[in-house]
């Protein structure tokens, strides 16, 4: 370790300052939140999760489409993809072990 890091250390507080490690400072622990001491009623939670859908940020349906475009036409190109190179790889197995 060279001075600088030694200088850098000390300034953050992990070196003392005859160089030797600081004592490592505890931070005050807080205390655990308290439990709710009542259920939610449930139309309590579906008036939350109401408000809650309200904040999603929906695609329209013009990115839906668009979106599940790029999809099939990305699951088409991979299925053919697939398909091709089972096809060979079978062809070529039959005809290494072919008698």
């Amino acid at each position: 370790m060279n001075r600088q890091t030694k200088r850098l250390m000390q300034r953050q507080g992990q070196l003392g300052e005859d160089g030797s490690p600081a004592a490592a400072k505890r931070q005050p622990t807080r205390p655990a939140p308290k439990a709710p001491s009542q259920r939610t009623s449930p139309t309590v939670f579906l008036r939350e999760v109401r408000a809650e859908l309200r904040k999603v940020a929906w695609p329209s349906r013009s990115e839906v489409i668009n979106y599940s475009t790029v999809v099939l036409i990305t699951l088409v190109v991979l299925i053919g993809l697939i398909f091709v190179l089972d096809y060979a790889f079978a062809k070529s197995v039959l005809f290494l072990f072919q008698s």
